[in-house]
C-alpha cells in the first residue's frame, strides 16, 4: 500500500450514493484520461498535458451523477481551512478534479453526495485505508445493465496493490459497467443474469447488444492510480491511458455509447523507474482491482451480489 495517500469515504447505504476523497501528498503530478461518450467531470481539463498546474489538492470520486460533482467544492472548502491549495496572490484555490458515476438507478433517485458530504470524506481520510465494496463512491455501483436493472448485479469499490522493487503501485477503482465484469480466463465473473445466477451473455457474448435496455450516462468506470514513480505530466498522461487497458482486459464491452470511464493518474515523485514497466504494473493492478471491486460488494437494494449469487 502506498502510506503517501490518504482515502476517505462518505457511504450512504439507505440512498445507495456515497463519494471517496483521495488525498495526495503536497508534491505530486496528475494527469486524466476519459474514454466512452458519456463522461461526467469537474477540472478534467486542467490535466490535459498542455495545460500548466501539474500537481492536485485532492481527487473526489462520487456518485449522484453530475449533481454528485458538487461534493467538491465542500472538499475544497474543506482544504483551504487546511491551508492547502494553490497559492494565488489573492489566496489559495485547491485543485480538486472530479468525476462522478450514474447511480440513480439503485436507492434514492434524487440523492446526491453534497457539499456537506465531501467535507466528511475529507475529514475522515487516512493513510492505509483498505475500505471496499459497498462503501465511498462504490456505495450505488452495479454492472451488468446492458439487458436492465432487473438483471444487473452489484458493483463496488476495490483497491489493489503492485509492487516490484522499488515501484508502488495502487489502483483503486469504482466498477460501474454497463457490460459485465470478466474472470482473467474470459469467463463472466459478475454482470446480466437471470434470476438462477446464470450469465445472459454466457455462450452468446454478442447477445449483450440485443435489445439493449439501457440509458445515456447510465454508467461508468472510475480509476484513480497511485505510484510513487517519478513522472513529468506527459507521461501521468501516457500511464493513464494504460489504465484503460486494464479497463478493457476485465470489462466486455467497455467504452461504450453508455460508458464515461476515466482514470486519473497520480505520482508522489519518489523513484525513477522504466515507464514501460510501470505500465505493466499498472495494468494488472487495474485488472485486480476490478475483480476485487466485484467480490467485495454486498447485495443492496435488491441488487444482488456476486457473492450471494448461488447461495
Amino acid at each position: 500500500m502506498l502510506t503517501e495517500f490518504k482515502i476517505g469515504h462518505y457511504t450512504n447505504l439507505e440512498s445507495a450514493t456515497g463519494c471517496t476523497v483521495i488525498l495526495p501528498p503536497e508534491t505530486n503530478v496528475a494527469s486524466a484520461v476519459a474514454r466512452g461518450a458519456s463522461p461526467g467531470s469537474r477540472e478534467y481539463a486542467l490535466l490535459s498535458p498542455k495545460r500548466k498546474i501539474g500537481q492536485i489538492s485532492a481527487l473526489v470520486l462520487t456518485g449522484g451523477s453530475a449533481f454528485g460533482l458538487n461534493c467538491a467544492h465542500g472538499v475544497m472548502e474543506g482544504l483551504v481551512r487546511q491551508n492547502k491549495g494553490y497559492q494565488t496572490k489573492f489566496g489559495l484555490v485547491p485543485i480538486v478534479p472530479a468525476a462522478v458515476i450514474f447511480d440513480k438507478n439503485i436507492g434514492d433517485a434524487v440523492a446526491f453526495p453534497s457539499m456537506q458530504d465531501g467535507k466528511t470524506a475529507l475529514e475522515q481520510s487516512e493513510f492505509n485505508n483498505e475500505q471496499m465494496g459497498n462503501v465511498g463512491a462504490g456505495t450505488g455501483a452495479t454492472v451488468g445493465k446492458w439487458r436492465g436493472m432487473d438483471f444487473a448485479l452489484k458493483g463496488g469499490l476495490g483497491i489493489a496493490h503492485q509492487n516490484y522493487k522499488n515501484i508502488m503501485v495502487t489502483a483503486l477503482t469504482v466498477v460501474n459497467a454497463v457490460g459485465d465484469v470478466l474472470n482473467k480466463d474470459g469467463s463472466i465473473l459478475a454482470g446480466a443474469a437471470d434470476p438462477n445466477g446464470n450469465f445472459l451473455a454466457q455462450g452468446d457474448p454478442f447477445g449483450r447488444w440485443d435489445n439493449a435496455r439501457v440509458g445515456l450516462a447510465e454508467n461508468t468506470v472510475l480509476t484513480a492510480l497511485m505510484t510513487n514513480v517519478k513522472l513529468s505530466k506527459q507521461q501521468a498522461h501516457f500511464i493513464a491511458e494504460r489504465v484503460h487497458h486494464g479497463i478493457a482486459r476485465r470489462i466486455e464491452p467497455s467504452h461504450t455509447g453508455y460508458d464515461g470511464d476515466i482514470s486519473f493518474v497520480i505520482s508522489s515523485l519518489k523513484v525513477k523507474q522504466n515507464i514501460d514497466l510501470l505500465a505493466s504494473l499498472v495494468v494488472s493492478a487495474v485488472e485486480e482491482s476490478i475483480l476485487i471491486g466485484i467480490q467485495k460488494a454486498e447485495t443492496l437494494q435488491g441488487i444482488r451480489a456476486w457473492k450471494d449469487l448461488n447461495k
